[in-house]
């Protein structure tokens, strides 16, 4: 399984778009082969900053996700409503049961 995390800090003004076009995002990736999980949260301490959590089934599904034109869209539209560049992490897990 792959885990992405992300998170972007929104400029005040764009808070309410970023929120939008974030959960537009969100449900249009839920529906992509391999997608198992696909969130958005706001920070309770800081509203502008919105972050992501992202469970892939594997890295070609993710791979698929980052080509699909909407996901470069969004992409494109949040670094403009940002105070800064959005960051981004990938990470290879593996479940476990306890």
């Amino acid at each position: 399984m792959i885990i992405v995390t992300g998170s972007v800090r929104a400029r005040p003004d764009a808070l309410a778009d970023v929120l939008r076009l974030s959960l537009e995002h969100v449900h249009r990736s839920r529906l992509e082969p391999g997608c198992l999980l696909h969130s958005v949260h706001q920070d309770v301490e800081d509203p502008n900053h919105v972050v992501f959590l992202e469970h892939w089934a594997d890295a070609a599904a993710l791979k698929i996700h980052f080509a699909v034109p909407e996901s470069s869209a969004f992409a494109r539209a949040l670094g403009e409503l940002s105070t800064e560049r959005t960051s981004i992490g990938m990470y290879e897990a593996t479940p476990i049961t306890m």
